[in-house]
């Protein structure tokens, strides 16, 4: 088995948070390598989910015109194309993006034009969730997803809610009640920094399809059995949550658990500088501790394309490119 070969799928993949080295040197020119692993690769074992996302920083600050926008975003689909992704939804908070004089319609058109051309030139499908974030105000995550509105019939097809899962969710339920208004799909980070009462909460007031991460629902069987019940899909990130500090490794992720529970899952980088890991790093990491194979690997992505956000007929064709894959490798 070839896993670098494997068609795979990636629903779980910040923006921010996978610049190669090239682009950042292309964007910040005085760039080292030692500046680049210090600036926008994490730690392998953060103190917090603070301390690993303090890296997102370095990125934002050199995201902020059209070019440094539309660079990332097709290095972005380098890194896909490499990685033998064939569908992936990438996902960022275009408020961040407005430093220098961009608005949030500008920056989205951007990206969504940029990620046209990435799908043209490498043959990666992808489409774009946009993100709001634990800390904002409320009226900057209605803001969020009315861009999400505003841009529907482009690759913009989702919603999120990310950052600090230990802050309060109050200024966030009135986006997401406009979500399911407006038949926005949504997914939301949750069962990360906190545990199951994270996941729970988050079910409640913001009734997401997906959950981003949301591995610690485990802890609660009950829990874990309602997510499968309700079809509710979770984009596990087996390195990121070494990271924060979920688990000491991957040999002690419970991915494999949450697997055989039968409940609906995929395997995601998170970002890949950040985590400094790709899918194809992930799948081996998951042969190697959990004697994953072709069936479990194919499973997952099956998972991953019923709960994508795109239309029926996109999903068709990725499973049909996922049998043949599969099949072939």
């Amino acid at each position: 088995m070839n896993i670098q070969n494997l068609p795979k799928i990636e629903l779980h993949l910040h923006l921010d948070c996978s610049l190669s080295f090239e682009v950042v040197k292309q964007l910040r020119p005085e760039t080292t390598h030692e500046d680049y692993k210090r600036d926008f690769i994490a730690p392998e074992n953060c103190s917090s989910l603070e301390e690993y996302l303090q890296c997102a920083q370095a990125p934002v600050a050199i995201m902020q015109t059209k070019d440094q926008l539309e660079a990332v975003t097709l290095d972005l689909f380098k890194q896909l194309k490499a990685d033998n992704v064939i569908y992936a939804e990438i996902r960022f908070a275009p408020l961040l993006h407005t430093e220098q004089g961009l608005t949030p319609e500008e920056i989205v058109k951007t990206v969504d034009e940029a990620t046209t051309k990435g799908i043209k030139q490498s043959g990666v499908e992808a489409r774009i969730i946009l993100c709001t974030l634990r800390h904002f105000s409320e009226e900057q995550s209605m803001r969020t997803v009315k861009l999400v509105e505003h841009f529907q019939g482009t690759n913009v097809t989702g919603f999120d809610i990310a950052a600090d899962e230990t802050l309060p969710i109050e200024n966030h339920i009135k986006a997401f009640e406009y979500a399911h208004e407006h038949d926005i799909p949504c997914t939301a980070h949750a069962g990360e920094a906190r545990g199951p009462d994270s996941v729970k909460e988050t079910m409640q007031h913001f009734h997401p399809s997906r959950i981003g991460h949301g591995v610690r629902s485990l802890e609660d069987p009950e829990l874990l059995d309602e997510l499968k019940d309700k079809n509710i899909h979770m984009e596990v990130c087996p390195t990121s949550n070494v990271q924060t500090g979920i688990y000491d490794s991957v040999a002690q992720h419970r991915i494999n658990e949450i697997y055989l529970n039968g409940n609906s899952l995929s395997v995601n980088t998170d970002g890949r500088t950040i985590s400094n890991v790709s899918l194809t790093d992930e799948y081996e990491k998951l042969h190697k501790y959990f004697d994953w194979h072709k069936e479990q690997y194919l499973r997952v992505n099956q998972f991953a394309i019923d709960a994508a956000f795109c239309d029926e007929e996109t999903k068709e064709k990725i499973r049909g490119k996922l049998s043949d894959g599969f099949k072939m490798t």
